[in-house]
């Protein structure tokens, strides 16, 4: 019983922690250098993200500096940045770009609001999942005669109370996310 209820806890972590390397890339208005974290390009015949070939840095809440390993893969790295559905456009100052980040207009956050929402309900549907599997993995120890009756219903009790946690916190990632978007 208390492997399952382990396993459950653990798996709904990890749908918590997808859910914030999602929002982590959403824009907010603020230079973040994981703004860039989806970007990759092709580099000698294959794919490479461009956080592995570059640092990037936030000197300050506008502005991104990408400054390359490979002063070859300057242009590249220009050209994947800019085709990204990021709307960004960077400056090439010879030895780094430069990424001024624009305001976000009112409907682009509505927009990242809505992601975000559907982000969260994603995260939300795996924890019910997990929730579901737990259940049925507590029900085969009573039909195993594994667990009494009363047992079940304490794990599923358990079960429940960890969804309800775990939902909890991937509401509260989302407002946190929520206010950075419609406030920054």
């Amino acid at each position: 019983m208390k492997e399952i209820i382990s396993d459950a806890k653990s798996r709904m972590g990890k749908a918590i922690e997808a859910l914030e390397h999602h929002l982590s890339v959403l824009r907010t208005g603020r230079a973040n250098p994981g703004m860039l974290q989806k970007i990759s390009m092709d580099y000698y015949g294959s794919e490479m993200p461009i956080n592995q070939m570059a640092n990037i840095t936030a000197p300050d809440a506008r502005t991104l500096v990408v400054s390359p390993f490979d002063r070859s893969s300057l242009a590249g790295i220009e050209k994947a940045i800019r085709d990204s559905d990021l709307g960004l456009n960077p400056a090439n100052k010879g030895d780094a770009l430069y990424i001024t980040i624009p305001a976000l207009t009112e409907e682009r956050r509505k927009d990242l609001v809505k992601t975000a929402h559907k982000y969260a309900e994603e995260a939300k549907v795996a924890i019910r999942n997990v929730r579901q599997d737990a259940n049925k993995a507590v029900k085969q120890l009573e039909k195993d005669k594994l667990a009494s009756q009363d047992e079940v219903k304490r794990g599923e009790a358990d079960v429940q109370k960890i969804t309800d946690e775990h939902i909890g916190k991937v509401d509260k990632v989302l407002e946190q996310k929520e206010s950075d978007i419609l406030g920054g």
